[in-house]
């Protein structure tokens, strides 16, 4: 067991590290730069034996773009004709100057090894379920974000599997960091944020049981506490559920000091375990369709989240207990039923400083 999660470990690093090295120089879309991150990611898919997924072997051009990166995990049984998504850009915003490179290494490289390293484990467990395609997408960063030169957009206006047999897309970004300063506890620096399953009846019992003690805590949050912030928002707005895990920004989000040697692996090698677990019990869920409403909201489940999280950070960080005051209050509302608009416009006010905190 050992072995193999150090085994995991140094290929994490050494894709990261390629990924973030000046032959890549940024990955911006439509560089020799890009296009070298893009073929390291098809020798990755081949290497781990995922099928082709794209139009052109395992490429998707993108007009106007770069290409994104497609692979399949074949489905099997009585579900092997649905389809789960799961996703993570491996573009960034490239380099200045041969002195100032925007390496990108949580943003979203990172993201990009443990996409590797789920399919490696699906492809090696073999088990029944839902199709699942591995989606590295070009193009996520300004200026194509949220166009139609934006890698998920032209997926998804160009898909590559039906839609309508799209059960859920899990979308990974900035995941590849510790959360909190320093000294606080495990509780706080190995979480990740989960968004999004209040959309999916269902969904968040299965976050919830993907986590084992002593790997990642998964906390639950409600899609809407974020503005649209990634590859998850066109496959919301064409009626797919969603889940978007990610650490949050911190200090070095969309900074030249965003470099391999401060990312956290170990926290990097347990998502990969917790993801495998989620997506494999996806695969397996027998709702089909799976359950969607955009409309709906989780205000319990995120102030659990968010409370819990203050909790661990208030001996360490004044204000936190200042926020949590204001945390707790708000969950005494909830409880009593949903919360008003004035009270979830606090609520998002707190997340955006907890974020801060975090950072």
């Amino acid at each position: 067991m050992q072995a193999r999660l150090s085994d995991r470990r140094a290929r994490i690093e050494a894709l990261v590290r390629y990924l973030c090295s000046p032959e890549c120089a940024g990955r911006a879309p439509g560089t020799p730069g890009g296009v070298a991150a893009r073929m390291r990611i098809v020798d990755e898919f081949r290497a781990i034996g995922a099928a082709p997924g794209g139009t052109d072997g395992y490429l998707q051009p993108v007009p106007d773009c770069g290409a994104n990166v497609l692979a399949e995990v074949p489905g099997a049984g009585p579900l092997g004709e649905r389809t789960i998504v799961v996703a993570a850009h491996y573009d960034h915003l490239g380099s200045l100057s041969d002195d100032t490179v925007f390496w990108g290494a949580d943003d979203n490289a990172a993201a990009v090894a443990i996409l590797v390293e789920v399919g490696r484990e699906l492809v090696a467990r073999g088990r029944p379920g839902r199709r699942v395609v591995l989606a590295a997408y070009d193009g996520e960063e300004p200026p194509h974000f949220l166009h139609g030169t934006m890698g998920s957009m032209y997926h998804v206006a160009h898909p590559t599997a039906p839609l309508a047999s799209i059960d859920m897309m899990v979308c990974m970004d900035l995941c590849g960091h510790a959360l909190g300063p320093v000294g606080c506890p495990s509780e706080v620096r190995d979480s990740v944020f989960v968004l999004g399953a209040e959309l999916s009846h269902g969904a968040g019992e299965l976050v919830d049981d993907a986590a084992i003690a002593g790997g990642i805590y998964p906390r639950r949050a409600d899609l809407d506490v974020i503005p649209p912030l990634s590859d998850y928002h066109p496959f919301r707005e064409a009626g797919v559920p969603v889940l978007f895990l990610s650490c949050g920004r911190w200090e070095h989000y969309h900074q030249p000091t965003d470099t391999p040697d401060r990312l956290d692996y170990d926290k990097i090698v347990a998502t990969v375990d917790y993801l495998a677990r989620l997506v494999q019990l996806l695969r397996e869920r027998p709702e089909v369709p799976a359950p969607f409403d955009t409309h709906a909201r989780d205000d319990v489940a995120t102030l659990a989240s968010l409370r819990a999280l203050a909790r661990h950070l208030a001996p360490h960080l004044p204000a936190a207990s200042l926020a949590l005051a204001e945390l707790d209050a708000l969950a005494a509302a909830a409880a009593r039923g949903p919360l008003t608009h004035p009270q979830r416009q606090q609520l998002s006010w707190l997340v955006a400083g907890l974020e801060d905190v975090l950072s």
